[in-house]
């Protein structure tokens, strides 16, 4: 008959006690969503509608934290360096694609250190103007720009965001030389716009639309394959006739690269549930953005073809931070 120490029993009991605790199903805590842009532009707006609908698919409260600063590589280096556990997420955007193009110097690598988790929603860029400029239309802006190369500024969310790139882009396609403002956040660069301080800005349609509809500023173009439903009136890049300027923003969930795959697939699965739910699908269409919710592998395709774009983009520009 053999006899068990006191010790070794006490381990087997505390192994069969802890064992269930130490296997809790994802999520087991609250979740942090990691945004890189202050509170009030696009990537924030989405992440909170994101935050307030997943706690019902996933039984536990989303917090959302700014971090904003350097077009998201802070916000992204933390969440590349958190711990793969799921509980610190990063809500992104096109930005994070643009980043490896522009900084020679970043401290991880977009493809390599984060594991795709869905893309929530999407919505172009559109250009709007101060309202009290002359042009009235993209083509007059371009021959204004034209007129007086170097006197027209544009303003964005930071050097390298996509709305400097879509403002690079712009000129490359137009032949044109406006000046580029950069501002932490596109609420600061809205509000300059607004205050008459710069004279046009490229930003999607849930920031920019309340403002157009009150007269504070004045729609152009979408750079976008389609109109918007929600401003018919106002053509596209190509319609207006500056070909080659097609720039969608969309807004996605990234995890550290070791997230195990169960806790990535049930980010995954809550996010596509969020986009297609009735409730977020309207809210999210009345702000002209796009439902989408697609599947990790979906997105990671996206984000390499990303990748490669934007670096052509720059390559051609000369753009560089550091």
């Amino acid at each position: 008959m053999s006899h068990r120490s006191p010790f070794a029993l006490l381990l087997v009991l505390a192994l069969a006690v802890g064992g269930p605790a130490l296997a809790q199903p994802y999520p087991a805590k609250p979740i942090r969503f990691v945004v890189g842009f202050p509170p009030g532009g696009g990537t924030d707006i989405m992440a909170r509608l994101l935050a307030a609908k997943l706690p019902e698919l996933l039984g536990q409260p989303i917090v959302v934290e700014n971090r904003p600063g350097a077009a998201t590589n802070i916000a992204s280096e933390h969440v590349a360096r958190s711990a793969p556990d799921g509980y610190t997420i990063l809500v992104t955007t096109s930005t994070v694609a643009i980043n490896p193009a522009v900084y020679r110097n970043l401290s991880y690598d977009v493809l390599r250190d984060f594991a795709p988790v869905s893309i929530f929603s999407d919505s172009p860029n559109v250009l709007v103007v101060r309202s009290g400029l002359a042009a009235k239309s993209a083509g007059e802006l371009v021959a204004l720009a034209r007129a007086k190369p170097g006197v027209l500024n544009y303003s964005s969310a930071g050097t390298g965001t996509t709305q400097h790139m879509t403002g690079e882009l712009f000129k490359i396609r137009t032949a044109t030389d406006i000046v580029h403002v950069p501002f932490k956040g596109s609420a600061p660069s809205l509000t300059t716009l607004i205050a008459g301080d710069v004279d046009m800005t490229f930003a999607n349609i849930p920031v920019i639309l309340p403002h157009v509809r009150a007269g504070r500023m004045r729609a152009l173009a979408v750079a976008g394959a389609k109109r918007s439903d929600l401003m018919p009136e106002v053509p596209t890049m190509k319609e207006a006739g500056v070909d080659g300027v097609e720039v969608t923003i969309w807004y996605g969930v990234l995890a550290p690269v070791a997230t195990p795959r169960e806790i990535v697939d049930t980010l995954a699965g809550a996010v596509i549930k969020a986009a297609r739910s009735p409730d977020i699908r309207s809210r999210l269409l009345e702000q002209g953005a796009e439902p989408i919710g697609n599947t990790p592998e979906e997105f990671a395709k996206v984000l390499r073809e990303e990748v490669g774009r934007w670096i052509t983009v720059v390559g051609t520009s000369g753009i560089r931070i550091d």
